[in-house]
């Protein structure tokens, strides 16, 4: 007779035990630390005032052309240590952006800005996801917006209720 905690044992989603409680709080507080997610991201920029951040799209110039969020920064990785200084205010905590989970440049933007002295956060997702979830973005030729996929936001709600 297998008892349950072999059977987890042997399964690969537990094969490596959960961390305990408190080294798993810590690891998850640390990352909304260093993390915004793209709702948030929206949310706040939606709000009227000022939202207390920056957002830096750190994609090239011909990537920032074919769509943006709206208000961001344009300041592409490989310019942050010449350009960071005279686009950005020390004070103001950034968050970065790449292309989406598959690209690591808004943390390589991140890394660079927090070497700079830069409070900084990396927003998950990255343009992918701020156009999957249906929000507004600019273009070389002007606003545009597509359509909210359902697999990635609530299509019918004002937030996932996470």
């Amino acid at each position: 007779m297998t008892t349950t905690a072999t059977t987890a044992a042997a399964h690969p989603v537990l094969r490596v035990a959960p961390a305990p409680p408190a080294v798993a709080a810590a690891y998850f507080g640390a990352s909304l630390a260093f993390h915004a997610d793209v709702s948030d991201v929206a949310a706040a920029l939606a709000q009227d005032g000022d939202p207390g951040f920056v957002v830096v799209d750190s994609r090239s110039t011909a990537s920032w052309d074919q769509g943006h969020v709206p208000g961001a920064v344009h300041l592409p990785t490989a310019l942050v240590a010449e350009q960071a200084e005279q686009l950005l205010d020390r004070s103001v905590p950034v968050v970065t952006y790449c292309w989406g989970p598959g690209c690591n440049g808004a943390a390589r933007a991140a890394l660079a800005l927090a070497e700079l002295g830069f409070q900084v956060k990396e927003m998950l997702g990255g343009f992918e996801y701020w156009v999957r979830e249906g929000f507004a973005y600019e273009t070389w030729q002007g606003p545009a917006r597509g359509a909210t996929d359902p697999l990635t936001a609530p299509v019918d709600a004002d937030d996932c209720g996470c």
